[in-house]
């Protein structure tokens, strides 16, 4: 009776010991946390950098994201652009473009500009695995030279979107953060 006792008790170790790997779930990659986004615009003339920056420094908190731009656009040249993350929640500030460069397959930037703001935007390298844009550098430039207006300059990075994509609003996936920068081309 005690050799029943003692086989009835390993019955829950015999079970939860084979293990099916079929039933392990896929570790869930987290969105990234983002305080802040710089975005770099040198004008290809070396005439001048602008910055376009949201900071967000309490994260979903109560206080809006301070956006600044640093002067207008030239409607004379075009402008090599690059972006970085930043969460400066951390101690020391934790870089997230390094991760989204780790993760490029799962990330993309999208670009769209309002109407009254005549710009076109062109992705460069890095691409990911498959040869589709990431968008953390890219060539900004006036549609046609000479072209002056004012708007809004609204940059998304989408979490897993669908690739390849004809934009944002085919893209899927989940908004990592999203800003609209008010611009002026001169």
């Amino acid at each position: 009776m005690k050799i029943f006792k003692y086989a009835l008790l390993a019955i829950p170790f015999l079970y939860f010991s084979c293990n099916d790997d079929d039933d392990i779930p896929e570790p869930i990659n987290e969105e990234e946390v983002i305080t802040t986004m710089t975005v770099t615009l040198s004008a290809s003339d070396g005439s001048a950098t602008v910055v376009l920056q949201t900071q967000d420094l309490d994260g979903d908190g109560p206080n809006e994201p301070i956006i600044t731009v640093s002067g207008p656009l030239s409607s004379a040249t075009s402008y090599s652009g690059s972006i970085e993350w930043l969460n400066e929640m951390e101690d020391p500030a934790e870089v997230v473009t390094e991760e989204i460069l780790e993760e490029a397959d799962e990330h993309q930037v999208f670009f769209s500009a309002s109407d009254g703001l005549p710009l076109q935007f062109v992705y460069t390298a890095p691409f990911d695995s498959m040869g589709n844009p990431v968008g953390i550098n890219f060539v900004l430039a006036p549609q046609n030279a000479g072209d002056t207006g004012s708007g809004n300059l609204t940059i998304t990075l989408v979490h897993e979107p669908t690739k390849p994509n004809d934009g944002l609003d085919t893209a899927g996936g989940s908004i990592d953060i999203q800003t609209s920068f008010p611009v002026t081309i001169e």
